[in-house]
């Protein structure tokens, strides 16, 4: 199963520096390849992702605790 480990977690802090602040959804900054992905190894990655928010290691990323169009939603804030 997948699991976001240095190196995903290192692209992820890179393709969110990219981007301008506001609402997003993680599969649009996990990028390539999500849709190829098993739906087991998407909800993993989703909870590991939501878990490094919570615990405030993607400063700048917040949990809204909203959900829309099936995903949850994250705002950047930007650096």
């Amino acid at each position: 199963m997948k699991r976001l480990d240095d190196h995903a977690v290192g692209r992820l802090v890179r393709r969110l520096a990219e981007r301008p602040p506001g609402e997003f959804h993680f599969p649009e900054i996990y990028g390539a390849g999500w849709d190829d992905l098993y739906v087991g190894d998407k909800v993993r990655l989703g909870r590991d992702f939501l878990t490094m928010v919570r615990a405030g290691r993607l400063p700048g990323v917040e949990d809204t605790g909203r959900k829309r169009a099936g995903g949850r939603i994250y705002r950047w804030r930007g650096r």
